[in-house]
């Protein structure tokens, strides 16, 4: 298992917000999905995203849970993803510590890190690859939809460490705003040389949000790991 700290401290701004949970039960589930939200959002909105990727096998579906974690004021972290990492803590370090004890309390009953996959949407995205940059082990898969990795604006960083073929999915549209395209691409980069199994999905036109080819992608992903 990969190193990560729960430690909960005057500064671990999102220790005290709740965890929505959905679909099978943590105790009997073969499979787990971790929603995390953007900013300004919730937990309640990423999770409707679970009916959208639940797979169409009733059977299957049954074995898999959803949980998504709550920010506190609804954001992560103050700035933007490309600010100097120094702005954005000590936030970022908490939030970092929220996705930890999602994985902390699956591993208490028995799920492991490679039947588990991190998804995220907008700075939820962003956190979901950033934890599995800084913590990297094989993971059910990794699902970015619409950010990128943390990174200074001002200095690049470096990874160590294998993802180990965990799968996966970088996706957005060209015509977004708030995640340039080169950020991703250096994602895509970074994430493959760590031993990721990338899929890139670049959709033409598109803003800021998110699509039905994405969900596709994702209840396939799901499938895989329930089937496997």
């Amino acid at each position: 298992m990969p190193a990560r700290s729960s430690s909960t401290t005057a500064n671990d701004f999102h220790a005290d917000q709740p965890t929505l949970h959905a679909g099978a039960r943590l105790v009997k589930a073969q499979a787990l999905l971790i929603l995390l939200h953007g900013r300004g959002s919730t937990a309640r909105d990423i999770m409707g995203l679970a009916g959208q990727v639940m797979p169409t096998n009733a059977e299957v579906a049954a074995r898999l849970a959803f949980v998504a974690p709550q920010a506190a004021g609804n954001t992560w972290y103050p700035q933007r993803f490309v600010a100097p990492l120094a702005e954005n803590e000590p936030w970022l370090t908490s939030a970092l510590h929220a996705v930890a004890r999602t994985f902390e309390a699956a591993s208490t009953v028995g799920i492991p890190t490679d039947r588990i996959v991190l998804l995220g949407f907008s700075q939820g995205a962003c956190l979901a690859l950033e934890y599995a940059a800084r913590f990297p082990h094989r993971f059910g898969g990794v699902v970015g939809l619409s950010g990128a990795l943390i990174e200074n604006g001002d200095r690049p960083r470096t990874y160590a460490g294998s993802l180990l073929g965990t799968p996966l999915l970088l996706a957005g549209g060209d015509a977004d705003d708030h995640i340039p395209m080169e950020r991703i691409d250096r994602s895509e980069r970074l994430l493959s040389g760590m031993g990721a199994i990338v899929t890139r999905k670049t959709y033409p036109g598109m803003g800021h949000t998110v699509n039905a080819d994405e969900m596709t992608h994702i209840r396939a992903m799901l499938t895989r790991l329930l089937e496997s």
